[in-house]
């Protein structure tokens, strides 16, 4: 492979730290269509002859079924897929293999087959998104109505719906498939024709091979385009932010499954049991998926600190750019999917959500509006005014509703039999209709935007 410049091969220790077949032996499929692009250029520019053409193309057919039908075998003295490919090729079609290689390098061979590879994974990973938001979407239309807690310091806060709940992660994911699509744009040009670093003399055609390949056009510098891993990085950056928010929301299912909460049940297509505990219903899916958020982060976090001392332009460092990227789309895809499983499947119970959601004077904050909207106390008066009905119910051992009339005036005489119509669940979430707010009206609203963005509505 290095030809003549080396009387020795490498040592059997060199030839295992250099080899990278063994995972970027996926890439064989953006391998193969790269090298098809790149050799019907070479023909159209009248670089290689048209019986050379026709060799090398019936040679990569055939080598695409053998892939296919059997897997990459692996050759560490190959090194990699890009010299797999060849290498074959040369034992089909003889010495016309070697025309493949004019004009490119296994730089600009590699990056191009790696923007393939991450343009495909982003289309996958967007995918898996919009099953969970559909799920999500789904169950949040059946609980417009359903009132649960809201929470913040993880304290009731003040009641909302269920509905409203799973909205919020539906906008989260809005923004993750935001992001990757932003990457998907920015990185959509071609590295082909860049060479080891500084182009080639060959008259090549980057423009046709570009749009062979579905790129928007060439890259602009020869040195940023074997160079570059920022696309690798835009991939992993937005996988870290949607598993970040796959965390939280498998976090919120773990707490809720537990029995001091009690709001769901997982299925037990998504959960376990335990090997001593008979009784046990184990939310091992959803901490899995938890888990997983770290290992990818851990990715990105990874190829950040091999790509921040690389001087232009390509260094072997660079070689350690798949493993974590390929780890972190099968884990992505992987928890997306269970995430989606498990909230299709979950079943809730709305009493236990509703009676958490009465507990902890949930509708104070109703009790200072209703002040400073009917009697016109000013809020921090009114705020004062609540907290002493707050302390006098806890005093009595009540919710803060099922006072009397006379207690609560003898908190604040301007107090009337109308707060009792402000002071339930339900009147609060009817309440909240500034938008984007939890009433089920606002709700319902926005799950009707939604799946008309997500294509439900038909």
């Amino acid at each position: 492979m290095w030809g003549g410049r080396f009387a020795e091969g490498p040592s059997a220790l060199m030839r295992e730290i250099n080899a990278s077949i063994s995972f970027d032996k996926r890439m064989w499929r953006q391998d193969i269509e790269a090298s098809r692009a790149h050799v019907a250029m070479l023909a159209a520019q009248g670089i290689v002859g048209q019986e050379d053409l026709d060799s090398i193309e019936e040679g990569l057919d055939q080598i695409e079924d053998e892939y296919a039908a059997d897997g990459v075998p692996e050759d560490a003295s190959l090194e990699d897929i890009h010299m797999h490919v060849e290498h074959r090729l040369a034992e089909l079609i003889g010495p016309s293999a070697g025309r493949l290689h004019t004009a490119r390098s296994r730089n600009d061979q590699v990056a191009t087959d790696l923007k393939l590879w991450v343009r495909g994974a982003i289309d996958e990973t967007c995918a898996g998104v919009e099953a969970l938001q559909r799920a999500l979407v789904a169950r949040a239309e059946e609980h417009a109505e359903t009132v649960m807690p809201g929470f913040t310091h993880l304290q009731v806060a003040q009641p909302v719906t269920l509905g409203h709940h799973f909205l919020a992660y539906y906008e989260m994911l809005r923004r993750d498939r935001s992001r990757f699509a932003d990457a998907r744009v920015r990185m959509n040009e071609s590295p082909l024709g860049a060479a080891a670093l500084a182009g080639t003399g060959f008259p090549i055609d980057r423009e046709g091979t570009a749009l062979a390949l579905g790129f928007d056009r060439p890259t602009a510098n020869s040195l940023d385009s074997v160079s570059d891993r920022d696309f690798v990085l835009d991939y992993l950056f937005s996988a870290t932010a949607l598993a970040l928010h796959l965390s939280r929301l498998a976090e919120e299912l773990v707490l809720w499954a537990s029995q001091p909460f009690g709001f769901l049940q997982l299925s037990d297509s998504f959960s376990t049991g335990s090997s001593i505990m008979p009784q046990k219903r184990n939310p091992d899916a959803a901490e899995l998926v938890r888990g997983h958020s770290g290992r990818i982060a851990g990715a990105m976090v990874a190829l950040v600190m091999t790509m921040k001392g690389l001087p232009l332009a390509y260094s072997k460092d660079m070689q350690d750019d798949k493993q974590p990227l390929f780890e972190a789309h099968e884990l992505l895809t992987l928890s997306l999917a269970a995430m989606a499983g498990m909230i299709e499947t979950s079943r809730f119970d709305a009493g236990r959500m509703r009676a958490v959601a009465e507990s902890g004077h949930s509708t104070a904050t109703d009790l200072a509006d209703w002040l400073v909207r009917e009697a016109g106390v000013p809020f921090r008066e009114a705020h004062h005014v609540t907290g002493r009905a707050v302390k006098l119910a806890e005093e009595r051992g009540v919710r803060l509703w099922e006072l009397p009339l006379e207690a609560l005036r003898e908190v604040e005489p301007r107090i009337d039999e109308r707060i009792f119509d402000v002071l339930s669940v339900d009147a609060s979430v009817r309440s909240r209709t500034s938008f984007g707010g939890t009433a089920p009206q606002l709700v319902r609203k926005r799950i009707e935007a939604v799946k008309r963005a997500l294509g439900m509505d038909g």
